[in-house]
């Protein structure tokens, strides 16, 4: 008869006492907070939670909000890749000062973040004044909420793909060459699979990121409901309007699309590290 994998031994002692451990720290920090807010929803009658959650207002911030989230991770996805197998691969001066520099959005407080962004995709910045000459509005619309994201999702597929690259044997792909594959070739058959697993995370975390992203996007965006309102905008208009079960509401539903569209994910890396591991 098979043993329960619960009653597997292990060689590491203490494993009850670290799995309550454990247990009672990601109730206590994650689990609580999140029952609190299910908690507060269930104040909202059917038709109360629904009329918060379908108006028009709220469907065009979940519109914006999901949608630049998933293009700005989209586009870290291929220039997260250009940029940690650039630090990977080659050796070049002021390689340790762009390494740094990656990490910049995570030491930068998100409102900092926002006034710089600002400053320089406005009409009369840096940027946005060339911009504004092509007939482009990057402030105060959809593509500055988008440029804000990309700012601040960088760092996560960068850090997470870069540990892969680095793991990665060069020799690998000498072989392929020398059995006659191309460069591109190499990269579709060799690099890549190894890789996909990395970029799905790195994806997930930049998404997940920029979903509930507040502070560099309030400045940039211009705060027009209907146009450039992000749904965490909208539950910080409730809460200031002391509408703590209507705000409750809009986080239940961003925690319910974030949990679907993140388990999805995990379970594609899921499917792609058994294919990987069944071709290795």
């Amino acid at each position: 008869m098979k043993k329960s994998y619960w009653l597997k031994p292990t060689v590491l002692p203490g494993f009850g006492l670290s799995l309550g451990f454990a247990t009672f720290y990601l109730s206590l920090i994650v689990l609580l907070p999140l029952a609190a807010l299910l908690g507060q929803t269930l104040t909202l009658s059917w038709s109360e939670f629904w009329k918060v959650i379908a108006s028009d207002r709220a469907i065009a911030s979940y519109q914006l909000t999901f949608g630049a989230s998933f293009i700005a991770a989209a586009v870290n996805l291929v220039f997260g890749l250009i940029v940690a197998w650039v630090l990977v691969r080659y050796n070049f001066f002021g390689k340790k000062v762009i390494d740094a520099l990656v990490d910049l959005p995570f030491a930068l407080p998100t409102a900092v973040a926002g006034i710089a962004l600002t400053a320089i995709y406005a009409p009369n910045g840096w940027i946005g004044q060339h911009l504004t000459a092509l007939g482009i509005k990057a402030a105060y619309s959809p593509l500055g909420v988008t440029l804000a994201l990309i700012f601040i999702g960088l760092p996560f597929v960068v850090r997470t793909v870069q540990p892969v690259l680095e793991d990665l044997e060069k020799e690998i792909e000498e072989a392929a060459a020398s059995l006659g594959a191309n460069r591109l070739q190499t990269f579709c058959r060799i690099l890549f699979p190894a890789l996909l697993p990395s970029l799905l995370t790195g994806f997930a975390l930049a998404f997940a990121r920029a979903v509930g992203e507040y502070g560099s996007v309030v400045f940039i965006s211009g705060n027009m409901p209907m146009k450039t309102e992000i749904t965490p905008l909208l539950i910080m208009t409730r809460l200031e309007q002391f509408d703590y079960a209507g705000a409750a509401a809009l986080g239940t539903v961003m925690l319910f699309i974030s949990f679907i569209l993140l388990l999805l994910i995990n379970l594609l890396q899921h499917w792609s590290n058994n294919r990987h591991g069944a071709k290795a």
